[in-house]
């Protein structure tokens, strides 16, 4: 799919829509009181903390601050690409996708030293279809296609897991199925936080769902590079 946005005007009545299919959304994802509570970015890192060493020489330290940088960039080219999208008609969101599929280039080649080209490019192929099911998605909401929604969001939640089984399968020890799942889907329920606040025109609201995107994937960014430490100690010395 090319990542480029429908052109036109957003209209007040797409918009409502969008809010409306949005909303109907998080009331079926939010947690009943009787659930499991959510795992938050601290517990995530907590866990990441206690199953896996936390780095220690000058190597490991800088590897750590790179896989930070690497998912900051994930989620920072997201919320530009997000808001280019919103903004519609707006020509800078052509080349902002083009630079957010770069980095699921990036990721998947920052694990190659451990588990091979075939391994990273493996990983860059669910991440680049985590971003274009992404667009579709916001494509569907602003056009108010609820049959086309449901069926990306579907997907777009299934390469979620598919990202997590990959990466769990490739380290078990550190990084477990079900924390490696939990982490991908909060990762998902802010970005679309994130995105249905902007599209909705709650700006205060989508600064404050990105801060809370940019706190998890921080936490996420320590469960991988820590895992990486675990797991190859003569690599990163």
């Amino acid at each position: 799919m090319e990542a480029t946005p429908a052109r036109g005007p957003v209209t007040r009545g797409v918009t409502l829509v969008l809010v409306a299919l949005l909303s109907a959304f998080f009331a079926w994802t939010l947690p009943r009181a009787d659930a499991q509570p959510v795992v938050t970015a601290t517990a995530h890192a907590h866990a990441g903390a206690q199953a896996s060493p936390a780095p220690h020489t000058a190597a490991q330290q800088a590897f750590h601050d790179q896989m930070r940088r690497l998912w900051e960039d994930h989620v920072t080219w997201t919320r530009l690409a997000i808001v280019t999208f919103a903004a519609d008609g707006q020509p800078g969101f052509g080349p902002t996708a083009a630079r957010l599929l770069q980095n699921q280039v990036d990721i998947g080649d920052a694990i190659k030293p451990f588990y091979g080209d075939a391994a990273g490019n493996a990983l860059t192929a669910l991440l680049h279809d985590h971003i274009t099911i992404a667009v579709e998605l916001l494509q569907a909401a602003k056009d108010g296609n609820t049959a086309a929604f449901t069926d990306a969001k579907d997907r777009w939640y299934a390469n979620s897991d598919d990202i997590a089984d990959f990466l769990a399968q490739a380290n078990p020890r550190f990084w477990p199925q079900s924390e490696m799942r939990a982490a991908m889907r909060m990762h998902l329920d802010q970005t679309l936080a994130e995105a249905a606040h902007e599209l909705g025109g709650d700006y205060a609201a989508s600064v404050a769902d990105y801060d809370a995107v940019h706190a998890h994937i921080l936490a996420m960014a320590d469960l991988l590079s820590n895992g990486l430490i675990g797991a190859f100690p003569q690599l990163i010395r």
